[in-house]
């Protein structure tokens, strides 16, 4: 076959223990990784894992990518596309895996991997890079890694771009001007953010790290020093749920949070079960949740559906033990004081939530920077607020409720 790619991805077809490609939008990281993948498999029998940190559904990996990839290279004759995973007539598999919660046995299962593929590898934890790399052991067996940059302490960063890097390593940046397919409707895109939004151009475009959100209440390194890859045993457990008031394509997420306090008296943020769709979606995902963690309460804001967020849980499961939360000032303000236990050390994510840290640094001491609603960050402020009330002061940002079919006493 005669495949055209970007001559800046050639090295992929050169053995190497570990390639890993960064850069900016346009760059064709994704594309030519999917391709060149392939490719090789059509070449030999190949075992190839295509992994992230969080794969909650296939949806989540880059399967779709790989069946778009397979139906414009005209290898469908030879690729058979199952639900979870991709075969070749020659005996090469694809795989797909989320790494953050990858069981001993799955683990194990990795060793005969030929090629192990990290996508969006700026999301992975230093916890799942210790399990990755010396799991993959067969000889001749690669690492790939393709990654936008978001900031040095990022563990892909601090492996590939600190001061010492690994043996036998391809590292190359690629950017939009190495694409010669980079198509007119991202130019256009790209010229308008270097006019318009010149304080992201370098990090979208560029491959530059994420700036940093001025006056921002949360950074990333202080997110990365806290985090840890298992929780403690835990004292408390609650799920905070921020709905949204509409469930129209396009409204915003309804945020879902579990987090917990640990016999150690420490805060633990154990998952982001964030989703869309209407009432009854929200709700089976946040008991869902309650039930994965064992959590003692939801928590539920509603300051926009009053009664009926309550009634919508018991709709689905009633007896749950519902804490209702009203916010009465701003977002960011809510936020401070829990911004202040990471500060100081208190709270660790167990894992990493990529969307979920995105909203946190973005929000800053005169409101929220990004897209949309922080609802995800919402839902992390109730939750951390709930399992840590000292935060709560008299005449404060909320107040609090507790309502069930039965008595329980809320736990302070």
């Amino acid at each position: 076959m005669k495949v055209d790619l970007p001559a800046a991805f050639s090295g992929l077809f050169t053995p190497s223990r570990y390639k890993a490609f960064y850069g900016g939008r346009g760059s064709a990281k994704s594309h030519s990784f999917a391709a060149a993948a392939l490719l090789l498999g059509g070449r030999a029998p190949l075992r190839i894992l295509c992994g992230r940190e969080v794969q909650n559904s296939i949806k989540d990996s880059v399967k779709q990518l790989l069946d778009d990839k397979i139906a414009a290279l005209g290898l469908g004759g030879f690729y058979q596309s199952l639900q979870n995973e991709i075969r070749g007539a020659n005996g090469t598999r694809f795989t797909f895996a989320g790494l953050g919660r990858m069981t001993a046995d799955q683990i194990k299962s990795m060793e005969g991997i030929d090629i192990a593929w990290i996508e969006e590898a700026q999301t992975i934890s230093a916890g799942s890079l210790e399990i990755l790399i010396p799991t993959i052991r067969k000889p001749g067996s690669e690492l790939w890694f393709s990654w936008n940059p978001r900031h040095p302490t990022d563990p892909v960063d601090a492996r590939f771009r600190g001061p010492a890097t690994p043996e036998n390593a391809l590292i190359r940046k690629v950017n939009f001007d190495e694409n010669p397919f980079f198509p007119e409707v991202l130019e256009r895109e790209r010229r308008f953010d270097r006019i318009n939004r010149p304080d992201r151009y370098a990090h979208i475009w560029l491959g530059e790290y994420e700036p940093k959100a001025v006056g921002g209440i949360w950074d990333r390194q202080t997110l990365h020093e806290g985090r840890r890859s298992e929780a403690p045993d835990l004292a408390r457990i609650v799920v905070a749920v921020d709905p949204a008031v509409s469930s129209e394509p396009g409204s915003d997420e309804h945020g879902i949070v579990v987090a917990a306090v640990g016999a150690d008296g420490r805060g633990y943020v154990l998952d982001d079960l964030t989703t869309t769709g209407g009432p009854r979606q929200w709700a089976e995902r946040a008991i869902a949740g309650h039930d994965r963690y064992e959590a003692d309460a939801i928590v539920i804001e509603v300051n926009q559906g009053g009664d009926m967020v309550r009634h919508t849980l018991q709709s689905v499961r009633r007896g749950l033990r519902i804490i209702e939360v009203r916010a009465t000032r701003g977002k960011h303000v809510r936020a401070e004081p829990i911004a202040s236990l990471y500060a100081l050390g208190r709270i660790s994510h167990v894992g990493t939530f990529p969307k979920l840290e995105d909203q946190m640094c973005r929000m800053t001491a005169a409101g929220y920077e990004g897209e949309g609603s922080p609802d995800r960050v919402d839902a992390l402020v109730w939750a951390l607020t709930e399992l840590f009330p000292a935060l709560v002061r008299k005449g404060a940002n909320l107040d609090r409720t507790f309502k069930a079919d039965t008595d329980f006493r809320v736990l302070g």
